[in-house]
Protein backbone atom coordinates (compact mmCIF):
# COMPACT_ATOMS: atom_id res chain seq x y z
CA UNK A 1 0.00 0.00 0.00
CA UNK A 2 1.39 3.40 -0.98
CA UNK A 3 1.86 6.05 1.67
CA UNK A 4 0.33 9.44 1.07
CA UNK A 5 2.78 12.29 1.36
CA UNK A 6 1.42 15.29 3.24
CA UNK A 7 2.85 18.59 2.05
CA UNK A 8 4.15 20.87 4.77
CA UNK A 9 5.38 24.41 4.01
CA UNK A 10 9.10 25.00 4.53
CA UNK A 11 8.73 27.63 7.27
CA UNK A 12 6.15 25.58 9.18
CA UNK A 13 8.51 22.59 9.25
CA UNK A 14 11.40 24.88 10.27
CA UNK A 15 9.31 26.30 13.12
CA UNK A 16 8.24 22.87 14.34
CA UNK A 17 11.67 21.22 14.09
CA UNK A 18 14.08 24.01 15.03
CA UNK A 19 12.73 27.47 15.89
CA UNK A 20 10.29 26.44 18.65
CA UNK A 21 13.00 24.58 20.58
CA UNK A 22 15.51 27.42 20.17
CA UNK A 23 12.99 30.01 21.38
CA UNK A 24 12.06 27.87 24.39
CA UNK A 25 15.67 27.72 25.54
CA UNK A 26 16.59 31.34 24.62
CA UNK A 27 13.54 32.82 26.36
CA UNK A 28 13.91 30.37 29.31
CA UNK A 29 10.30 29.20 29.08
CA UNK A 30 9.01 26.28 31.15
CA UNK A 31 6.60 24.87 28.59
CA UNK A 32 6.75 24.51 24.79
CA UNK A 33 3.21 25.95 24.64
CA UNK A 34 4.53 29.30 25.93
CA UNK A 35 6.69 29.73 22.82
CA UNK A 36 5.46 32.57 20.55
CA UNK A 37 3.49 31.31 17.57
CA UNK A 38 2.16 32.87 14.38
CA UNK A 39 -1.64 32.52 14.37
CA UNK A 40 -2.66 34.33 11.17
CA UNK A 41 -1.56 36.93 8.65
CA UNK A 42 -3.98 39.65 7.51
CA UNK A 43 -3.22 41.40 4.22
CA UNK A 44 -5.33 44.52 3.75
CA UNK A 45 -5.67 47.55 1.50
CA UNK A 46 -7.51 50.72 2.48
CA UNK A 47 -9.55 52.16 -0.36
CA UNK A 48 -9.98 55.58 1.27
CA UNK A 49 -10.52 58.37 -1.25
CA UNK A 50 -11.13 55.83 -4.05
CA UNK A 51 -14.23 54.37 -2.36
CA UNK A 52 -16.48 55.29 -5.31
CA UNK A 53 -14.03 54.17 -8.03
CA UNK A 54 -15.09 50.68 -9.18
CA UNK A 55 -11.97 50.17 -11.31
CA UNK A 56 -9.67 50.86 -8.34
CA UNK A 57 -11.66 48.38 -6.24
CA UNK A 58 -11.31 45.72 -8.97
CA UNK A 59 -7.54 46.32 -9.18
CA UNK A 60 -7.17 45.95 -5.39
CA UNK A 61 -9.27 42.76 -5.29
CA UNK A 62 -7.31 41.29 -8.23
CA UNK A 63 -3.99 42.16 -6.57
CA UNK A 64 -4.89 40.54 -3.25
CA UNK A 65 -6.32 37.47 -5.00
CA UNK A 66 -3.11 36.95 -6.97
CA UNK A 67 -0.60 37.49 -4.15
CA UNK A 68 -2.47 35.51 -1.47
CA UNK A 69 -4.31 32.85 -3.47
CA UNK A 70 -7.60 33.61 -1.68
CA UNK A 71 -10.66 35.69 -2.50
CA UNK A 72 -10.57 38.98 -0.54
CA UNK A 73 -13.56 40.40 1.31
CA UNK A 74 -14.78 43.99 1.50
CA UNK A 75 -14.59 45.83 4.81
CA UNK A 76 -17.43 48.20 5.58
CA UNK A 77 -17.28 51.37 7.68
CA UNK A 78 -17.79 50.74 11.40
CA UNK A 79 -18.96 54.28 12.12
CA UNK A 80 -20.17 57.32 10.24
CA UNK A 81 -17.73 60.16 9.53
CA UNK A 82 -19.40 63.16 7.87
CA UNK A 83 -16.12 64.82 6.84
CA UNK A 84 -15.18 61.83 4.67
CA UNK A 85 -18.76 61.24 3.48
CA UNK A 86 -18.82 57.78 5.06
CA UNK A 87 -21.95 56.17 6.49
CA UNK A 88 -21.85 53.29 8.94
CA UNK A 89 -22.13 49.92 7.18
CA UNK A 90 -22.63 51.40 3.73
CA UNK A 91 -19.30 52.37 2.21
CA UNK A 92 -16.48 50.01 1.37
CA UNK A 93 -13.44 51.37 3.20
CA UNK A 94 -11.05 48.50 2.58
CA UNK A 95 -10.40 45.01 1.28
CA UNK A 96 -8.68 42.26 3.26
CA UNK A 97 -7.61 38.62 3.25
CA UNK A 98 -6.93 36.48 6.33
CA UNK A 99 -4.37 33.71 5.83
CA UNK A 100 -4.04 30.70 8.13
CA UNK A 101 -2.31 27.34 8.03
CA UNK A 102 -0.25 26.36 4.98
CA UNK A 103 -1.30 29.45 2.97
CA UNK A 104 -0.02 31.68 5.78
CA UNK A 105 3.42 30.05 5.85
CA UNK A 106 3.70 30.05 2.04
CA UNK A 107 2.85 33.77 1.90
CA UNK A 108 5.36 34.53 4.68
CA UNK A 109 8.08 32.61 2.79
CA UNK A 110 7.39 34.54 -0.45
CA UNK A 111 7.25 37.86 1.42
CA UNK A 112 10.61 37.34 3.15
CA UNK A 113 12.57 35.73 0.33
CA UNK A 114 11.09 37.29 -2.82
CA UNK A 115 9.06 40.47 -2.18
CA UNK A 116 11.06 42.33 0.49
CA UNK A 117 14.40 42.02 -1.37
CA UNK A 118 12.71 43.67 -4.39
CA UNK A 119 11.82 46.82 -2.43
CA UNK A 120 13.89 49.75 -3.67
CA UNK A 121 16.43 51.13 -1.14
CA UNK A 122 15.47 48.47 1.40
CA UNK A 123 17.30 48.72 4.73
CA UNK A 124 15.12 46.38 6.77
CA UNK A 125 11.63 46.66 8.18
CA UNK A 126 10.88 49.22 10.88
CA UNK A 127 10.78 48.21 14.53
CA UNK A 128 7.87 50.53 15.42
CA UNK A 129 5.11 48.31 14.03
CA UNK A 130 4.41 46.37 17.23
CA UNK A 131 1.18 46.81 19.17
CA UNK A 132 0.49 46.13 22.87
CA UNK A 133 -0.52 42.53 22.22
CA UNK A 134 2.73 41.72 20.44
CA UNK A 135 1.28 41.72 16.91
CA UNK A 136 3.40 43.27 14.14
CA UNK A 137 2.21 45.38 11.18
CA UNK A 138 4.28 46.05 8.08
CA UNK A 139 3.38 48.54 5.37
CA UNK A 140 4.38 48.02 1.74
CA UNK A 141 4.23 51.15 -0.44
CA UNK A 142 3.76 49.47 -3.85
CA UNK A 143 2.23 46.14 -4.78
CA UNK A 144 4.71 45.78 -7.67
CA UNK A 145 7.28 44.00 -5.44
CA UNK A 146 5.26 40.78 -5.68
CA UNK A 147 6.35 38.66 -8.68
CA UNK A 148 2.85 37.17 -9.06
CA UNK A 149 1.71 40.46 -10.57
CA UNK A 150 2.43 41.30 -14.20
CA UNK A 151 2.85 44.75 -15.76
CA UNK A 152 -0.90 45.26 -16.35
CA UNK A 153 -1.65 44.52 -12.68
CA UNK A 154 0.70 47.29 -11.52
CA UNK A 155 -0.64 50.14 -13.69
CA UNK A 156 -2.70 51.48 -10.79
CA UNK A 157 -0.33 51.64 -7.80
CA UNK A 158 -1.51 51.16 -4.25
CA UNK A 159 0.04 50.10 -0.98
CA UNK A 160 -0.92 47.29 1.35
CA UNK A 161 -0.53 46.37 4.99
CA UNK A 162 0.55 42.99 6.31
CA UNK A 163 -0.33 42.24 9.94
CA UNK A 164 1.20 39.26 11.76
CA UNK A 165 -1.15 38.16 14.55
CA UNK A 166 0.78 36.32 17.25
CA UNK A 167 0.11 34.16 20.26
CA UNK A 168 2.79 35.65 22.49
CA UNK A 169 3.56 37.30 25.81
CA UNK A 170 5.49 40.37 24.66
CA UNK A 171 6.83 42.41 21.75
CA UNK A 172 10.33 41.08 22.42
CA UNK A 173 9.14 37.51 21.89
CA UNK A 174 7.38 38.47 18.64
CA UNK A 175 10.45 40.22 17.29
CA UNK A 176 12.66 37.24 18.12
CA UNK A 177 10.27 34.86 16.33
CA UNK A 178 10.10 37.08 13.23
CA UNK A 179 13.90 37.35 13.16
CA UNK A 180 14.15 33.54 13.32
CA UNK A 181 11.80 33.34 10.33
CA UNK A 182 14.19 35.67 8.47
CA UNK A 183 12.50 39.09 8.54
CA UNK A 184 15.31 41.68 8.48
CA UNK A 185 14.76 44.52 10.98
CA UNK A 186 16.50 47.88 10.72
CA UNK A 187 19.46 48.23 13.02
CA UNK A 188 18.88 50.55 15.96
CA UNK A 189 20.26 54.05 15.39
CA UNK A 190 21.02 53.60 11.71
CA UNK A 191 20.34 51.85 8.45
CA UNK A 192 21.13 48.20 7.95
Amino acid sequence: MAKTVVYEPRLKALYREKIAGELKSELELDNINQVPKLQKIIVSVGIGKHKDDKRFHEVVVNTLRKITGQQPIDRMAKKSIATFKIRKGMNRVGVSVTLRGANMYEFLDRLINVALPRVRDFHGVGSKGFDRSGNYSLGIIEQSVFPELNFEDTQVLHGLQVTFVMKTESRKHTRLLLEKFGIPFEKEGGKK
